[in-house]
């Protein structure tokens, strides 16, 4: 197969999009929160610590204002299509040098 690549990857993207989607029709009044309060709720319940008693190891930081969080976030999500980019460029400049 010619595109044996692309059709994994499409197949992949349909089935996260059909369970999200499904999941999301269960129950459509639900909200999606972090696992942070569920993690804190169950380590409670297993050892009977009460849950504002519970810190975690290592502190999380948090910035000073919302601008500098912006600007960290977009840092992030350039550094992480700089790296998605190179895959891809790579992948296709394999593909080139077979043919």
């Amino acid at each position: 197969m010619k595109y044996q690549f692309e059709l994994i990857v499409g197949v992949i993207i349909v089935l996260f999009i059909s369970v999200f989607l499904y999941t999301a029709s269960i129950n459509p009044d639900a909200e999606y929160g972090g696992s942070d309060g569920v993690g804190s709720a169950v380590v409670s319940e297993m050892t009977g610590i009460p849950e504002d008693e519970i810190r975690p190891l290592i502190p999380q930081w948090a910035p000073p204002s919302g601008e500098i969080e912006s600007g960290l976030f977009a840092l992030q999500a350039a550094f992480g299509g700089i790296i998605l980019g190179l895959g891809f460029g790579y992948l296709l400049g394999q593909r080139k040098i077979e043919q």
